[in-house]
């Protein structure tokens, strides 16, 4: 009979600490060597657990990729969940450049798994059709496009809002590589900053 890995056996890693093991020595994996060419019984050597310990987390290896893509997810609702908090839209204007800042710095902080879509876009065709990666992906872009539509907010302001974002995510994914050798992120970081308070001068001052 398999042994499986109990959340309260003694000596064992909490089950919640050990699914982020499990994810972040993928997403190592994954973007060491791609997604399709790695498989479940690598993710478990490099763990050093076997393959029944790995399937009491993951069934799947493409569970797996889903919960990394899911990270990314938690990055916007972040952002959406601070602008919320925020309440009135003089502030949330206000507050904008500094909530750029803190996602610029959790997108450096985030690099490998932006790396990872680089390099595996056809395993994330995969997902287009997941319940879950749906549900989640529209709950993000109705509250997206709920904020955008506040007319209480200037027009002007909702489309610069918007365009930061846009200069963030592709400022920052070309990282992998679109600039050339020797531009590192924490570099183009910099330059990506000072794009997003061109657009809000007096906010950012």
């Amino acid at each position: 009979m398999a042994q499986t890995e109990s959340p309260s056996a003694p000596g064992r890693r909490p089950r919640g600490a050990m699914r982020q093991e499990i994810l972040d020595v993928a997403l190592e994996l994954f973007n060491e060597q791609g997604y399709e060419k790695t498989s479940l019984r690598e993710i478990a050597e490099r763990l050093g657990v076997t393959k029944a310990a790995l399937y009491y987390h993951f069934e799947r290896k493409e569970d797996i990729l889903l919960e990394l893509h899911l990270r990314l997810h938690a990055l916007g609702r972040g952002m959406l969940d601070q602008l919320d908090a925020l309440g009135d839209e003089r502030t949330m204007v206000a507050a904008w450049p500094r909530l750029m800042d803190e996602f610029i710095d959790q997108v450096l902080a985030n690099q490998d798994l932006f790396l990872l879509h680089q390099r595996n876009q056809s395993a994330f065709e995969q997902l287009v059709h997941n319940e879950r990666h749906q549900a989640e992906n529209e709950d993000i872009e109705e509250r997206f496009r709920r904020f955008m539509a506040n007319t209480t907010i200037p027009l002007e302001q909702r489309v610069w809002m918007s365009c930061s974002v846009g200069a963030v995510l592709s400022g920052l994914m070309g990282t992998g590589g679109m600039y050339g050798p020797g531009a590192e992120p924490e570099q183009v970081a910099v330059h990506v900053r000072a794009a997003v308070h061109r657009l809000f001068p007096a906010q950012g001052a």
